[in-house]
């Protein structure tokens, strides 16, 4: 039923949740999704800083806020999320520096030369990265290169001005000079329930890899619907593996509403929790040198993109008022395993 499905009243009261600090059980970085704003809400940096010992800027460190008409670079927001972070003991990771989605204006007017759109390139890349040099413990440096469709990489104006495996080339060395500790990832979406698109990423990394590109990780964002059927993801995350690269579950939620409908809202909730706990389970059991970290999408359900989008979604670990999830649960119970 519709109504069932959609509803944001909370189900049926269940037993207390564990509610034990994630971090602590976890033998890898747990992290979170965040934006400027959250940093200045009590309520979101005791809960996230309980929790998580990773931080992701979810927006202020893209193209779309830092690049000005002008061409100057504004770091504002991005330095008050990496404060948060070092006060509160987090990693930072970065997200994201080249996405086909953010063509700011100062970049689309230049020369369309080859070496003066390469040099801008390049050194929007050195002053981001180097900006947050020893604080990121990594950057997605090219965000989302595949077609939706998965017939191939997207067309953008990075790779009509510099090629594929160029823009590849440019922005991956330009982030490895800035820093050369920081694990420099691909990162794409997905890629779990398209096997087109799982297999185009993966002769991408191939061809990359094959061109000396300083590609050292490997980003599965993990947006999924609650009717995504089981051991979709685990399969996923083996063949990215294969790779033999860290491999970082980067953007994880789980929607309630795009999906199939249940016949009640609970039911919604407990698919909800199987692929939260199916996917903590598998990137458990993946390599330890390959757990460069589990990121959630965010930390409250009201903090969401897809609450944006439609208020009577619920995709996070915890409610409205940071109260633990079904989800919540399943996570605590694979990482207890």
């Amino acid at each position: 039923m519709l109504a069932a499905a959609c509803s944001r009243e909370p189900a049926a009261a269940q037993p207390p949740i564990d509610a034990t600090p994630l971090k602590s059980l976890a033998p890898f970085p747990i992290g979170v999704a965040a934006q400027a704003l959250h940093a200045a809400d009590p309520a979101w940096t005791d809960l996230a800083a309980t929790h998580f010992s990773q931080l992701t800027a979810e927006w202020e460190m893209k193209m779309e806020y830092i690049v000005q008409p002008d061409g100057g670079f504004r770091f504002d927001r991005g330095d008050a999320l990496a404060n948060f972070a070092r006060s509160r003991g987090m990693r930072l990771f970065g997200h994201t520096l080249v996405w086909y989605a953010n063509e700011p204006e100062a970049f689309a007017r230049l020369d369309e030369r080859r070496q003066s759109f390469e040099g801008a390139l390049r050194n929007y890349v050195t002053a981001v990265v180097g900006r947050y040099r020893g604080l990121a413990s990594g950057w997605d440096v090219i965000n989302e290169p595949i077609k939706d469709d998965g017939s191939g990489p997207r067309d953008s104006l990075w790779s009509r001005r510099l090629g594929q495996v160029g823009h590849f080339k440019v922005a991956f060395e330009a982030a490895r000079a800035a820093d050369p500790d920081a694990v420099l990832f691909t990162n794409d979406y997905h890629l779990e329930s398209k096997p087109a698109k799982l297999a185009s990423y993966q002769r991408l990394i191939d061809e990359v890899l094959s061109a000396g590109v300083p590609l050292t990780g490997i980003g599965c964002q993990t947006h999924l619907i609650a009717d995504l059927p089981a051991g979709a993801l685990t399969r996923t995350l083996k063949v990215l593996a294969g790779f033999g690269l860290p491999i970082h579950l980067s953007e994880m939620d789980v929607s309630l509403i795009h999906g199939g409908l249940f016949a009640s809202r609970r039911d919604s909730e407990l698919a909800q929790a199987r692929l939260y706990g199916e996917a903590m389970e598998a990137f458990a059991a993946l390599p330890e040198r390959q757990q460069f970290a589990f990121t959630v999408w965010g930390l409250r359900d009201r903090d969401s993109w897809l609450t944006r989008q439609n208020a009577q979604d619920a995709p996070l670990l915890f409610d409205d008022r940071g109260q633990p999830k079904a989800a919540f649960a399943a996570v605590v119970d694979a990482l207890r395993r």
